[in-house]
């Protein structure tokens, strides 16, 4: 816990600014991650009188200072903070806060606003945030008296992190963080609030799945913990249940795991796909069951699904939304997987062998499948999974090459993977900066295409500033990939817009004095791979690939041909 903030130099008054950091001390905040502006300078200059307990990160674009927050948020479940200035700055800003949303993951973006006394003029850079953010965050407020700061924080955190965890917004009028105003006491650190489920749901639970023949269990969603991963580890082996990983929360379960069957999300395993669409009891514990896990709504029916369902999410609002649960159970992960890891298995299991060959046909599937060109995606991400350590964090953004890194790595640690389910691109270099960040002793891998990469690169600075050795592994197409994949489907043979020009990424990253190297083989990677990791610098590795390999059971010759068909 941190310890209790400092007074200020006179006991009896202090300022606005003051106040706020005053307030991120006591909630345990530990970096804020910002673009300066002057509309917050108060709150650097505060900041200024703590760098021994706050570091502030400073970043090249608030999208990479609020996709950093968001990945605080995801690594450790407490809300990572991000600081920007009006209009333009909260505009950027505003991707970091619908990936936090749609991955239910707590942050708090905190915005310099115009001074009250020009507000409704359309001041220079005003926006009214709660409008701009209404639906895309948990709450959104504007504090207009410096004494009510300590509440209105102490509310964001708890907002944040109870329930679905999500984003807050809270926006600072200037001359609000620079008055003067009497000292004021501060709230205590926020706590958590989760629901736990019933005895009664519990037993219910229980029943249901002693009497099914074919259950399935779909983990995954954010509110998760080390030690709630392990107990819901018990349950399945327990039960010998078979178990899949909800899109890019593959890291629930060790992917070693003789009970994991794989993830359910794009470009599911057909035999898996299968395997859910045969359950008889369908147990989902954490994913909201969106678009993505449910391959596009169409794995499961709506509202009631074949499967007798049972749905146990963090927020009621989740449940039955999209689809209607036989059991619907309110809890948070921790809660609930304790509860789980004490039910007793029945004396004979009639699905007893089902893990096992669900698991059998998840490596099955694992295994690399050759591509075009000279390098082959599968056989990296396989060799990266046998050489780095266990709890190394790996992060992507959004793109085809995605799908090489989820298909063959396999993630053995919790909360070794940092993705957006929100599909954001520019999303993987700025979470690892931030991972690398919390954990230097740990080794951080960032994935991107060309065009995901180039849309945050200019991190490449914050990287070196504050000698964060991440590296960045970018796989070159020249083009917008997934759209071209698309593209081809529907309107085959008629490519326009995705193309890209890049620049020589080895180059660029030298530029920044960060150390880089091109693969064009195989062969090259790994010996490319320990040059930079032995450079203790961040590093750039670019690896060329085919335009014509889409995906790594496709290339677009072959998608051309689907889209032909269809018309």
């Amino acid at each position: 816990m941190a310890p209790s903030a400092a007074p200020s130099s006179d006991s009896t008054q202090t300022t606005g600014a003051r106040l706020v950091v005053d307030a991120l001390l006591t909630h345990g905040v530990e970096r804020v991650f910002c673009v300066p502006g002057e509309s917050f300078l108060a709150v650097l200059d505060s900041l200024h009188d703590e760098t021994a307990r706050i570091q502030t990160i400073v970043c090249r674009h608030e999208a990479g200072a609020a996709n950093m927050a968001e990945a605080v948020g995801k690594l450790t479940g407490r809300p990572g903070v991000a600081i920007v200035t009006r209009g333009p700055g909260a505009t950027h800003a505003s991707i970091g806060v619908h990936t936090a949303f749609q991955d239910s993951t707590p942050m708090i973006l905190l915005i310099g606003q115009c001074a009250r006394e020009h507000m409704d003029r359309e001041a220079f850079q005003e926006i009214d945030y709660r409008r701009m953010f209404g639906q895309m965050a948990k709450w959104v407020a504007q504090i207009d008296d410096p004494r009510r700061v300590p509440e209105y924080l102490s509310h964001a955190f708890h907002v944040a992190t109870s329930g679905r965890p999500g984003p807050v917004v809270l926006a600072l009028p200037e001359d609000m963080l620079s008055e003067a105003c009497p000292a004021v006491p501060g709230a205590p650190r926020y706590q958590r609030v989760a629901a736990a489920p019933a005895p009664a749901q519990t037993e219910r639970l229980r029943e249901m799945l002693a009497a099914a023949r074919k259950p399935f269990v779909i983990a995954g969603g954010s509110g998760w913990t080390d030690s709630a991963t392990r107990d819901f580890a018990r349950f399945a082996e327990q039960w010998q249940l078979p178990v899949g990983c909800a899109f890019r929360f593959q890291d629930t379960l060790d992917n070693e795991h003789p009970n994991y069957a794989g993830d359910v999300g794009l470009g599911i395993n057909p035999a898996l796909a299968a395997r859910i669409r045969d359950a008889d009891l369908l147990l989902v514990i954490g994913p909201r069951l969106g678009e993505s896990t449910t391959g596009g709504y169409t794995l499961l029916d709506i509202p009631k699904t074949k499967q007798t369902l049972v749905h146990i999410h963090q927020g009621a609002e989740e449940l039955g939304r999209v689809y209607s649960a036989d059991l619907p159970i309110v809890s948070g992960m921790p809660e609930i997987a304790s509860a789980l890891a004490a039910l007793a298995p029945p004396a004979s299991i009639a699905w007893a062998g089902s893990a096992a060959a669900a698991h059998d046909a998840y490596l099955e599937w694992r295994k690399p499948k050759p591509m075009l060109g000279d390098v082959q995606l599968g056989e990296i991400m396989r060799e990266l999974s046998e050489r780095l350590p266990a709890d190394s964090i790996v992060t992507n953004g959004a793109g085809n090459y995605a799908t090489w890194l989820h298909r063959h790595y396999s993630y053995r640690h919790f909360r070794s993977q940092v993705a957006p389910t929100s599909g954001a691109m520019g999303y993987g270099v700025p979470a690892a900066i931030a991972a690398k960040s919390l954990y230097p002793g740990r080794t951080v891998v960032a994935f991107a295409g060309d065009g995901c990469f180039m849309m945050s690169s200019h991190e490449l600075a914050t990287a070196m500033q504050y000698g964060l050795a991440v590296i960045f592994i970018v796989v070159n197409n020249a083009q917008y990939g997934t759209i071209r994949m698309h593209q081809e489907r529907h309107y085959p043979d008629r490519v326009h817009g995705t193309g890209l020009t890049n620049p020589d990424f080895v180059a660029y990253a030298r530029s920044f004095g960060a150390h880089g190297e091109l693969v064009e083989s195989t062969a090259q990677f790994m010996p490319a791979f320990e040059r930079a990791a032995a450079s203790g610098l961040p590093a750039v590795i670019e690896i060329r690939i085919p335009q014509d390999q889409s995906t790594p059971g496709a290339t677009l010759d072959q998608v051309r041909e689907q889209g032909r068909k269809l018309r």
